[in-house]
């Protein structure tokens, strides 16, 4: 049974952070496992509060781990600061990670900023390097490269920059544009667009996990990173058509994918 290791936060109402990671890894078949990042007092309304991991204890669940079930991939998401960063990066190094699918985390759908300036340059300076794939949507990518963007061209010019600049696969997602949900992945110099259908459901809490834990799922079972890209964007677009709802605001996914 192939492994999968999410390091994210924990969101209490089930919909995001480790909770939908290890849905999604249940679903896929794989075994998963987490190493929390922080605490989130959060519902399908927002984000209310944020405790985060000291370091040497998040390096000490990523220690345990490595030491016994070593992953296949490993999922990055909410990293909340630069000494949670730092810690992650020097752990991922030291076990030599690969299958690496850095989901970057730099405001809650409700439009909290959930990583401080610092932790940013962290990110991009210490993780980015060692991810096989980083997956920013429009807002996160907007921060990445300084300009707005909107068009599917400058979309394309976005995910060129941001993978040249850092080395890196870059999957640019679409859906907060109007027009559509199709993503785009710059990988190995190439560019490969992903029709997405627009699914009218307002439970979108947890996709950006979910999307991110998929491809690293289809990463551990041997495919290669389109057809993860692929596989992983069909998954998405079924949990969002089961259409499950349970919260006041923006209800967490389905999961039961059949």
């Amino acid at each position: 049974m192939k492994t999968v290791l999410t390091i994210a936060g924990s969101d209490c109402s089930g919909g995001a952070g480790i909770q939908a990671d290890l849905k999604t890894m249940t679903a896929y078949g794989v075994y998963g496992m987490s190493a929390v990042t922080a605490l989130t007092a959060q519902n399908t309304t927002g984000v209310f509060g944020v405790l985060e991991t000291p370091p040497d204890f998040l390096a000490a669940q990523l220690d345990c781990i490595f030491a016994d079930i070593p992953p296949d991939a490993v999922k990055v998401g909410m990293t909340g600061s630069a000494s949670l960063i730092e810690r992650i990066g020097e752990k991922l190094r030291q076990h030599h990670v690969q299958n690496l699918v850095l989901d970057p985390v730099m405001v809650s759908t409700s439009g909290r900023s959930l990583l401080p300036r610092e932790g940013l340059e962290a990110l991009t300076g210490l993780l980015f390097p060692l991810a096989s794939l980083v997956t920013p949507n429009l807002p996160e990518a907007q921060v990445l490269c300084g300009w707005e963007i909107s068009t599917e061209e400058q979309m394309e010019q976005a995910a060129c920059q941001l993978g040249k600049k850092y080395g890196v696969s870059v999957l640019l997602k679409g859906g907060h544009r109007s027009e559509g949900a199709n993503d785009l992945l710059y990988h190995r110099g190439n560019l490969y667009w992903f029709s997405g259908e627009r699914v009218k459901n307002p439970n979108t809490h947890g996709t950006g996990c979910t999307l991110s834990s998929a491809i690293a799922c289809g990463l551990a079972l041997g495919e290669e990173l389109p057809e993860a890209v692929k596989k992983g964007k069909d998954y998405l677009t079924q949990a969002l058509k089961a259409g499950l709802r349970l919260g006041k605001g923006n209800g967490p996914l389905n999961h039961m994918v059949k």
